[in-house]
């Protein structure tokens, strides 16, 4: 069965509010998103783009595995960081996306709560 796509800024910021220490404010003029004050992603592109600080190896990985929906622009090629169309991304793939960021950013305390949690379900 195929995974449907698109995924809607309401669904976008729930996800990125799911993630422990998540705060949401002004970024840029854009919403974004930080974990306890670290930048982990904001909206662009009239919310159609969310840019998410992932790393180097994660954005090439994602960008060959799904051009289409994972990029970056010639400003953020420098940045450890990975454009995503919210209208072709799969909701599983974003939420895959933003736990590795998440992971990379939030403090050691944060991540074992979220990794024991994980082990149970």
């Amino acid at each position: 069965m195929r995974k449907r796509r698109g995924v809607t800024v309401a669904g976008a910021r729930r996800l990125l509010l799911s993630f422990s220490g998540m705060e949401e404010g002004p970024c840029y003029g854009t919403a974004g998103f930080r974990v306890r004050g670290k930048f982990l992603a904001r909206l662009r592109d009239d919310d159609t783009v969310l840019v998410v600080k992932c790393g180097y190896i994660e954005r090439d990985l994602r960008m060959q595995a799904d051009p289409r929906t994972f990029f970056t622009t010639d400003h953020y090629r420098d940045y450890p960081t990975v454009l995503v169309r919210l209208d072709s991304v799969t909701e599983d793939d974003l939420r895959d996306v933003l736990e590795v960021a998440w992971l990379q950013l939030a403090p050691k305390r944060l991540r074992e709560a979220h990794q024991a949690r994980s082990a149970v379900r």
